[in-house]
């Protein structure tokens, strides 16, 4: 198995505007010692390692951890994208082979299309020359914008962070809207998936049957070559904990081939990440 998507902070480096005490069960540092247990019970064999905040220095942090924990299989980092020294600090970071892709944290920007915006396409066209991915951490409301930014760019492997986190919980049935901008973007084929970040939107009242219709929504529309499945640790903690979180997984495509699902727990993040 492969964790397409974890995390590891050090508060005292001063950088994180979260985790803060907001999210009390997670305001602590989280190192490889606090997972590697958690991978062997499991048969993870490798993590992608993602950033947790917008800073270039964080990246780097990231990218010593992958230097030295051999189940670090790749990095996600972050780049002000919009930056005028944007392309040079990306080829600067690239220069270490555990960088992955990026991720700008578009959830946090108030400007729905920030993505889009002209000074910014550059930089996007230059990772997809180089090679880098681009993880979106988006919400519903970033759905159009994103299809635009991946017909824009169809060279730039995209992958969609904990299915774009729509509303869920109580049993409720998906937004159509999130459904039809879903479909739309498994239809690009350099638009992916990941199934993780789910039970952290509903809460620690979640239940298998909150997730049901979700999962089978974009195990439908992009199939097993393009959805990875990830643990989003330690922000799993705020709402269950890994082991509950795999056991789920587990269950939400068990009704698949164990070669589709193979590919959902390791092939697919092996193939977009390049491991």
């Amino acid at each position: 198995m492969i964790d397409s998507h974890q995390h590891f902070w050090r508060l005292g480096r001063g950088d994180y505007a979260w985790p803060n005490p907001s999210v009390a069960p997670i305001n602590r540092d989280f190192a490889p010692d606090d997972l590697r247990g958690l991978l062997k019970r499991h048969g993870i064999a490798q993590t992608v390692l993602v950033q947790a905040t917008d800073s270039v220095a964080e990246t780097e942090f990231l990218l010593n951890i992958a230097a030295t924990e051999a189940f670090v299989a790749g990095v996600v980092g972050w780049v002000d994208l919009s930056a005028p020294d944007a392309i040079g600090t990306i080829d600067r970071l690239r220069e270490d082979r555990w960088l992955k892709g990026l991720r700008p944290m578009l959830q946090g920007i108030e400007d729905t299309d920030w993505i889009l915006r002209p000074s910014v396409a550059p930089v996007l066209a230059h990772m997809a020359q180089v090679g880098l991915r681009f993880d979106a951490l988006i919400q519903p409301r970033h759905l159009r914008a994103t299809e635009t930014l991946a017909l824009r760019h169809p060279s730039l492997p995209i992958v969609i962070d904990h299915v774009a986190k729509p509303r869920m919980g109580q049993r409720q049935a998906p937004d159509p809207d999130w459904i039809r901008g879903m479909q739309r973007l498994s239809a690009l084929p350099n638009v992916w998936c990941k199934l993780s970040g789910m039970i952290t939107e509903i809460g620690p009242d979640w239940h298998i049957d909150d997730l049901r219709p979700f999962a089978r929504v974009v195990i439908d529309a992009f199939g097993p070559d393009r959805l990875m499945w990830g643990s989003d640790w330690p922000v799993v903690n705020l709402a269950s904990d890994y082991d509950a979180w795999v056991t789920a997984s587990r269950e939400l495509l068990a009704h698949l081939p164990a070669p589709a699902q193979d590919r959902i727990f390791s092939g697919a993040a092996r193939t977009f990440y390049a491991l």
